[in-house]
């Protein structure tokens, strides 16, 4: 994680929910790999050239790696007739990809691999998985990593360009959160709304009707329950893809005038239908609605503790040995330790465990049943029994539950917002002056 930009990668509850993966099954890349292989549209003209981006060429083998990737990544089928319809966004985006790239190289902001690796890494541990597992599941697809590879990449870089532009003025000062603090305190009893977004450029009228079709595309894989922050994270073209599109509570000023009044009308986890806005279209799932000053909740501090396999668990085999005393183990370290520091001091002592905290969880926006009941009434302090995975073993405990009015955001939330603000300002703006500039030739 780059030290000098560590706004950019802070957990959401988005993500916080799917790092607790034992009672949370995953789709996609994060799930097992389907059982056969998707067919390889490209297998003959893979380097065909699609576009050339100021030189530089985007082949239609790019293209289909990161289409293939996002339709497993949300369980869409992978027929030609859905992969084509993925091809005219996916082909801009990569488009887009190597304008940041080329930005990147000509301020001299390199990510190292290591960077890469430590993400990937972080993304296993978060869901269980022994390393090595989520390269496994996209070969099981017919898939490298290098698409993923390639994507993360340019995220971190274009997150580190913008910062180096903003310089010191991209964290707010003690003047400007007060501001923000004061306005809010003058709204209390307004109505605010805890928004995530999918935002796809338009840079031309004539991609419109395309990306029209893709974000129906999307919107129907998101009502069947593809999960939001993956597919922002792979396809919104907002800052907040970062934190798989999690804008947090906003207010009305803050919205989009067209993202206002569809929000007031949408109940609570709905995903809106495609919202026309300047520069291209938004997809809203509003998580819900509060008064400003006003909202008591109940909070849980969660610590959960797992122990990877060194191979998959499989359904039609018996364990291994491995996997039998990873099991054991857990089971029977669960009714002795009491507290959370207990719990991480006996992880620490066990070769391979990893612990993973999550300190502020609002109990009422889990999305998964069984976790939002042990969140609620586990014993504070005590382990349940260990919940088996494909990957591994884990243990949770709940460390603390209070009630609070968490309508009030403290002043680190209140930086956060103003940080986001200006950071997704200037990579708009920055993106509309690369286009506007690039010689860009888009093949038939």
């Amino acid at each position: 994680m780059p030290s000098e930009c560590p706004r950019m990668y802070r957990l959401t509850q988005a993500a916080l929910l799917l790092s607790l993966c034992f009672l949370t099954p995953l789709s996609g890349v994060l799930a097992q790999g389907t059982a056969t292989k998707p067919p390889a549209l490209f297998t003959q003209d893979a380097s065909r050239i699609a576009a050339v981006v100021n030189g530089d060429i985007v082949s239609d083998g790019d293209i289909d790696a990161r289409r293939r990737l996002f339709a497993i990544s949300v369980a869409l089928p992978t027929s030609s007739d859905v992969l084509n319809r993925l091809t005219p966004q996916v082909k801009q985006q990569l488009i887009d990809e190597r304008l940041r790239l080329q930005e990147m190289l000509r301020r001299h902001v390199i990510v190292q691999d290591s960077e890469i690796a430590t993400i990937i890494g972080s993304i296993e541990r978060r869901n269980g998985m022994a390393p090595g597992t989520l390269q496994r599941r996209l070969a099981a697809d017919g898939l490298s990593m290098r698409s993923m590879i390639d994507q993360y990449r340019v995220q971190i870089g274009w997150t580190r360009v913008l910062r180096t532009i903003l310089g010191s003025s991209a964290e707010p000062t003690e003047a400007e959160i007060q501001e923000r603090e004061n306005l809010l305190k003058g709204q209390t009893g307004q109505t605010e709304y805890d928004v995530s977004e999918i935002f796809i450029p338009i840079s031309d009228p004539a991609q419109g009707a395309d990306a029209q079709r893709f974000a129906e595309l999307v919107i129907q894989q998101l009502r069947s329950g593809a999960p939001f922050a993956v597919v922002a994270a792979q396809f919104s073209q907002s800052q907040t893809a970062l934190q798989g599109g999690d804008m947090g509570w906003v207010q009305a000023s803050q919205l989009d005038q067209e993202v206002l009044a569809v929000v007031n009308v949408m109940p609570a986890g709905a995903i809106s239908n495609p919202v026309r806005v300047a520069g291209g279209i938004s997809i809203i799932r509003l998580r819900g609605k509060r008064e400003i000053g006003n909202d008591v909740a109940m909070m849980a501090h969660i610590k959960q503790a797992v122990l990877s396999f060194d191979t998959p668990l499989s359904q039609n085999q018996p364990p291994t040995e491995n996997q039998r005393r990873a099991i054991d183990r857990m089971r029977a370290i669960a009714p002795t330790v009491q507290g959370c520091d207990a719990l991480e001091t006996t992880m620490k002592s066990i070769p391979g465990a990893k612990i993973t905290e999550s300190p502020d969880v609002r109990i009422d926006r889990i999305g998964n049943p069984g976790l939002r009941q042990l969140a609620a009434s586990a014993p504070v302090g005590r382990l349940g029994d260990p919940v088996i995975a494909q990957d591994g073993v884990g243990l949770i405990m709940v460390c603390s539950r209070e009630t609070r009015n968490v309508g009030v955001p403290g002043k680190k939330e209140l930086a956060d917002q103003l940080f986001s603000e200006r950071v997704d300002l200037l990579s708009r703006q920055m993106m509309r002056g690369l286009q506007r500039r690039a010689v860009i030739d888009v093949k038939a």
